[in-house]
């Protein structure tokens, strides 16, 4: 079981971003990706079609001999890991916006968080935002449309996007702002453009693939070869755009299929 590749589900492109930092941290860890860019964003749909979509993204990738699932996407992650959790055997590793790391190391006492709807009205956001919410103030923005702008490819149409969604964070006087979709670090570059040097931007994406190794090791799953790793790449959309991504992030041994 090792051997088996780390399956890896998002919906769309947006989660090579952290299947990147798995990539370099993991590099003999073969890994199955799915991109359900044809139902992405899930950060607009309900509670409900965003775990049925992660229960059918989990069940491709369990058929495929997935040893360990990473639901490298925000909102189903704060939407439907609980129910992934008790319903299938398989560890998971999940992503939430990185509240506490902003909180804990801002020097103005305000962050912000720009994430999708979805993930800003679910439960696990909300709990973990209240234990903060006493010391720091958290402005919290909707990222609405710049999911969609990604999964077209074409990154600078979000700029006049960012400007509207970031300027409020910066009349706060923030000094963290939390890139709260795993979609939304292709747009540092853009940001950057933006906001102040002095605001820190920060993603999940180091701390999602240290806690994979850590479930390897603790699961004795950890692939210790030396083998050449293989990456298969699922998306329902247009393979040009999932090429795209794969060279802007330098991946290496893959095929893409369609979906």
């Amino acid at each position: 079981m090792n051997k088996n590749p780390i399956g890896i589900f998002d919906s769309g492109v947006g989660g090579l971003s952290i299947w990147k930092d798995i990539n370099q941290l993991l590099p003999n860890e073969s890994t199955i990706y799915i991109a359900d860019s044809n139902n992405a964003p899930y950060g607009e749909k309900p509670k409900e079609k965003i775990t049925e979509l992660s229960i059918k993204n989990t069940e491709l990738l369990l058929a495929q001999n997935c040893k360990l699932i990473v639901v490298a996407c925000n909102t189903a992650t704060t939407n439907s890991i609980d129910t992934l959790r008790k319903n299938y055997a398989i560890p998971f590793i999940g992503i939430e916006p990185a509240t506490k790391h902003a909180a804990i190391n801002t020097k103005t006492g305000k962050i912000g968080i720009l994430a999708t709807k979805g993930t800003l009205a679910s439960e696990l956001f909300l709990n973990t935002s209240e234990k903060y919410r006493g010391d720091v103030e958290i402005i919290e923005t909707i990222g609405t449309g710049l999911v969609a702008i990604i999964e077209s490819g074409n990154l600078d149409n979000a700029e006049p996007l960012l400007r509207e969604y970031l300027q409020p964070m910066i009349d706060k006087n923030v000094d963290n702002v939390v890139l709260g979709c795993s979609h939304y670090p292709f747009l540092t570059s853009v940001i950057k453009r933006i906001i102040p040097t002095e605001i820190t931007i920060i993603d999940s994406g180091e701390a999602v693939a240290k806690q994979t190794e850590n479930i390897l090791k603790d699961f004795n799953i950890l692939n210790s070869t030396e083998s050449s790793a293989e990456h298969l790449f699922y998306t329902n959309a247009q393979h040009d755009i999932l090429e795209m991504f794969l060279k802007k992030i330098r991946a290496a041994n893959y095929t893409i299929q369609s979906l």
